[in-house]
């Protein structure tokens, strides 16, 4: 299997996430514009780059794991159900990022991510990334 098709997995796998987040939330019947509102807001993380590479991939990796949302979801569903469309919300920004190719981040540069090498950096290929 080539690294292509195992990035294609993935993405479709972040397709599914971004999708069930969705159904999710529309099931619960929670407003749309809050959705809109928030849903970028984890791209706040990327301020983190001020900082330089290695405190800039921590923080969106830290953001951009599916480690916090799920864990918001458990909270929301064992005492803090007003929780539950904020962790729907963070994991469908996780779902669409991934779907759209943008992984966790090396802290090497910027455009290293798990998923391959994105943006500018794509044209240099880094062989342990590659």
């Amino acid at each position: 299997m080539s690294a292509g098709s195992v990035r294609l997995w993935l993405r479709l796998e972040a397709l599914a996430i971004l999708g069930l987040a969705l159904l999710f939330y529309a099931h619960g019947g929670y407003g749309w514009g809050r959705f809109f509102l928030l849903l970028l807001l984890p791209d706040l993380s990327l301020l983190g780059y001020v900082m330089g590479p290695r405190v800039g991939a921590m923080s969106y990796n830290a953001v951009h794991s599916s480690v916090g949302p799920l864990a918001l979801g458990a909270a929301a569903w064992l005492w803090m159900p007003a929780a539950l469309p904020i962790a729907l919300i963070w994991m469908a920004h996780v779902g669409m990022d991934r779907a759209l190719g943008y992984g966790l981040k090396y802290p090497s540069a910027f455009g290293h991510t798990h998923l391959g090498i994105v943006g500018r950096a794509s044209e240099a290929r880094v062989p342990a990334l590659a």
